[in-house]
């Protein structure tokens, strides 16, 4: 299956399963149960959300594949880059990488969300034949995906327990999914997504993301390859004869001798 076929048929999937994550708006899940019946609500922890929409998400993500002849591999290590391989049982050369993204809108701008990485800039990025903290080189996947949702928090007493009777009394954790399906490099930002490891950052703009407007979606997958292998070690003169890594694509493209447009 080619890159665009695989993108136009899991956005068809990801429409169809919005219904059943989601109820009025709300999410479906509502906490967890113990032996006794007793359900205790779910943290307002982005963690928390994030590790069980991921496992929510999962069993309609395995009927895609199978409907369309792939195979699902999950990373053999904790933190290996990507959270799904899907293998093509017809040929095994065809191989997309997607990793599972959730982040929050914020409260004073919905326009908004709070971002999230979009894997690391590291090791298995520069060579791409490495097999370092990624579940296979990078060089064999034909597309890099994140499937993204984006939510509002809804604060709830993380102290409440209910019975099982009580299901439709127990408030959801989060509310308004949007859910989307990009190449990651479309919706890269030009800074690193967090302090003290190489992660790529993502664009904050909802709209931006939904529809592929990041800032490296219009100069295409080499140059945002190139940037980010090169990220931090390009040493450049400023105006006043100052030394200065390199951190921002327009002065990237200046030091190539690119156009911004």
């Amino acid at each position: 299956m080619k890159k665009q076929d695989f993108i136009q048929k899991f956005r068809f999937f990801l429409n169809t399963i919005q219904d059943k994550i989601c109820e009025d708006s709300k999410w479906k899940i509502k906490g967890f149960i113990d032996n006794d019946k007793t359900i205790f609500t779910l943290s307002n922890d982005t963690k928390v959300i994030s590790k069980i929409l991921e496992i929510h998400l999962f069993p309609y993500i395995l009927d895609f594949a199978n409907t369309h002849n792939f195979e699902v591999i999950l990373p053999s290590h904790q933190n290996y880059y990507p959270d799904l391989s899907f293998i093509s049982k017809k040929d095994s050369q065809v191989k997309f990488a997607i990793d599972i993204k959730t982040t929050y809108r914020n409260e004073s701008n919905p326009n908004l969300c709070n971002g999230f990485t979009l894997g690391s800039h590291g090791e298995y990025f520069k060579n791409r034949e490495s097999n370092k903290n990624i579940q296979f080189p990078y060089k064999q996947y034909q597309g890099h995906f994140c499937l993204g949702v984006i939510y509002d928090r809804v604060m709830i007493n993380e102290l409440t327990r209910y019975g099982i009777d009580d299901l439709k009394k127990i408030p959801s954790v989060i509310q308004n999914l949007t859910l989307f399906f990009v190449e990651k490099y479309k919706i890269a930002s030009d800074s690193s997504g967090s302090g003290n490891t190489a992660n790529i950052g993502s664009i904050k703009n909802i709209d931006d993301i939904i529809n592929e407007r990041g800032i490296f979606a219009n100069f295409g997958e080499e140059i945002f390859d190139d940037y980010w292998i090169n990220y931090g070690q390009i040493n450049i003169t400023d105006s006043r004869g100052n030394i200065k890594t390199i951190t921002k694509l327009k002065e990237y493209l200046a030091y190539r001798g690119r156009n911004e447009n």
